[in-house]
């Protein structure tokens, strides 16, 4: 492909931008207490992004799935940087960047509607990989006669607050006839989340990914899952100050395309190959991890799409779920933070 267009130094107030940027960044991370860490790592061929004129700032959730993905199948050798951060949660990633420290989020549809919920966002939704939803589920602990959700009655439940846990906890407890002020909701970031389960101060967990599988490892049980009610839409969305300029948004489009073309590499035979990869990250045996891949893109093939308004009504339905809840104080139409600046670029790159 062809490598970025240089750009001309920037202008004053840029460099200034760029500089309180360095300065939100700082009070993110202390504000998170521990949600970033990892930073950095090129995905640039020569791994310290000298002479590259675009580097993007790009946050990943549970083991940067992404990164990894991108050195197997051979495509992270990007004419421009790559700076992968690793937070616990979407909503954390969303945070940053609101407060300039990170160019690029990828979240569930959850983390927009709460970080838009003031009325003032600085990012738009640009691109959906579409993926699967399992491992996201009610957990009760080893030992615990909890075996469903009617069951929760009164009891201390944890959740992973503004993500998918937040949302599918909210409608299965409907399905099994309770409401939120039915129980004790107590949010918690997922490996707190997993040490209150396994301590016993919480009676059952609300959780994804990594926490899931580690809960199961323990001994957990499944009592409300997710996997029907979560649509599969995972949002790429970046700030307004990086879809501001033509080298990025043309950095992006190429990013959000090699990931694409990486899962279809994965795809092509290299299955078994990835799971020893996968289960090294998360620490569970090759076969679970090859089965857990498997299964997961046989209910859905993980794959990067342009912003649609199936897609776009599908959040609206999330958003109008949690002003229900409470949880979000204001109508919000999420319409007005999605954009398909990035869509032709996109496509372009997705048909190379």
């Amino acid at each position: 492909m062809k490598g970025i267009t240089r750009m001309p130094r920037p202008p004053a107030r840029s460099r200034s931008r760029r500089a309180r940027a360095r300065t939100a960044l700082a009070a993110v991370v202390a504000l998170t207490a521990g949600a970033l860490s990892a930073c950095g790592g090129s995905a640039g061929a020569d791994g310290g992004g000298k002479g590259h004129s675009v580097t993007l700032r790009v946050g990943a959730t549970g083991w940067k799935e992404e990164e990894a993905l991108l050195k197997f199948a051979h495509l992270d050798d990007t004419p421009y940087e790559v700076k992968w951060s690793l937070f616990q949660g979407g909503d954390r990633q969303l945070e940053a960047v609101r407060a300039g420290a990170l160019d690029v989020a990828s979240s569930s549809e959850i983390p927009p509607v709460f970080a838009a919920a003031d009325g003032k966002p600085n990012f738009k939704v640009v691109a959906v990989r579409r993926g699967n939803t399992l491992n996201q589920e009610v957990v009760a602990p080893k030992g615990s006669t909890i075996t469903s959700m009617s069951q929760l009655r009164g009891k201390k439940v944890g959740y992973v607050k503004n993500t998918t846990a937040h949302y599918f906890l909210y409608e299965l407890l409907k399905r099994a006839g309770l409401g939120w002020d039915d129980i004790e909701a107590a949010p918690l970031d997922p490996d707190k989340g997993i040490a209150a389960l396994n301590g016993g101060s919480i009676d059952a967990f609300a959780g994804y990914g990594n926490a899931v599988i580690t809960a199961h490892q323990r001994g957990a049980r499944t009592i409300g899952s997710g996997k029907d009610i979560l649509s599969g839409n995972f949002l790429w969305t970046a700030s307004d100050d990086t879809l501001g300029g033509a080298a990025e948004r043309k950095a992006l489009a190429d990013l959000l395309a090699r990931i694409d073309k990486a899962f279809a590499y994965v795809r092509a035979g290299r299955q078994k190959e990835y799971a020893k990869l996968m289960a090294a990250a998360t620490h569970q045996p090759v076969d679970q991890a090859l089965e857990e891949f498997t299964e997961g893109e046989a209910q859905r093939r993980t794959g990067i799409r342009p912003v649609s308004a199936g897609a776009t009504a599908s959040e609206q339905k999330v958003a109008d779920a949690f002003g229900d809840l409470g949880a979000v104080k204001r109508k919000l139409t999420v319409s007005g933070f999605w954009s398909d600046r990035l869509t032709p670029q996109l496509r372009r790159e997705l048909a190379s």
